[in-house]
């Protein structure tokens, strides 16, 4: 078996930090176990990086599920966590369930799901029918309509207070780990001090256990997919620009007749 939730636990007990990447296919997959990187997240951002959607409500339970089995084909010493759709548990607790279970069946090894205080209930019934859940608090992305937008969240002491809250929930619910994500740091140091489980941050600052980014930002693909980075982000490797002058390289070649040349011709 590869890595698993306990050892999650283990490496926060330890002190010990690690990351955490999406991946939507199986090359990506392959590339980032190669890389050594612990935890995979099938997020519901394939919707807006790879599937052209706006945003990340569009994705439906198949669509996840179809990236979920490529992704487990290519990284199975990984931990990999399925991102759990808009709408498919905001319903009945029982179809929450059956879709966390479908999730398991395509390869994955836990959930993750947006909110607190109302999710609380929800992660407890996963967890006692042995589904690992990762929880998400500060900025979801599934709450755009409501937040009005992707503003950073938990600004004022009551916000932050009631984070704080729902954190502490999730961790007494069963929840293995929580993403902290669009807050101040100062308030995701505090979560993460009073929580025994790991948080994982993304635009939370440096204070969490561990961080995950989107692989298309840390690729630097999105300047040129979405039109832009969002500020947590960095750019480790420009392959974005490398890609289209690739693209644009090939391009003249068979235009002025270099390519395919004897060299790549069959005889």
């Amino acid at each position: 078996m590869g890595v698993t939730v306990r050892d999650l636990a283990a490496w926060k007990a330890e002190g010990r930090r690690f990351t955490m990447l999406t991946a939507y296919d199986w090359p990506t997959a392959k590339l980032v176990e190669a890389a050594g990187v612990p935890v995979i997240l099938v997020g519901d951002s394939v919707g807006d990086n790879v599937l052209g959607y706006a945003n990340t409500l569009p994705v439906t339970m198949d669509e996840a599920l179809h990236h979920a089995r490529a992704v487990a084909r290519g990284a199975p010493g990984c931990l990999l966590v399925g991102d759990m759709p808009f709408g498919s548990y905001q319903g009945s607790p029982d179809s929450a369930v059956d879709n966390a279970v479908a999730f398991l069946k395509a390869g994955m090894h836990a959930v993750k799901l947006e909110g607190g205080g109302w999710t609380a209930p929800l992660v407890k019934r996963m967890a006692e029918r042995g589904i690992p859940v990762m929880g998400h608090l500060g900025l979801t992305p599934q709450s755009v309509n409501a937040f009005g937008g992707m503003r950073v969240q938990a600004r004022s002491e009551s916000a932050q207070q009631l984070l704080l809250d729902h954190a502490r929930e999730l961790e007494a619910s069963g929840a293995f780990a929580v993403v902290l994500e669009g807050m101040p740091r100062e308030i995701a140091g505090q979560v993460t001090t009073a929580l025994r489980i790991p948080t994982i941050g993304i635009g939370a600052g440096p204070d969490c256990d561990a961080q995950v980014l989107i692989t298309h930002d840390l690729l630097g693909v999105s300047r040129h997919t979405r039109g832009g980075m969002p500020k947590f982000a960095r750019a480790y490797a420009e392959i974005g620009e490398l890609t289209l002058n690739a693209m644009r390289a090939y391009d003249d070649d068979v235009r002025a007749g270099r390519f395919p040349d004897d060299e790549h011709s069959y005889h």
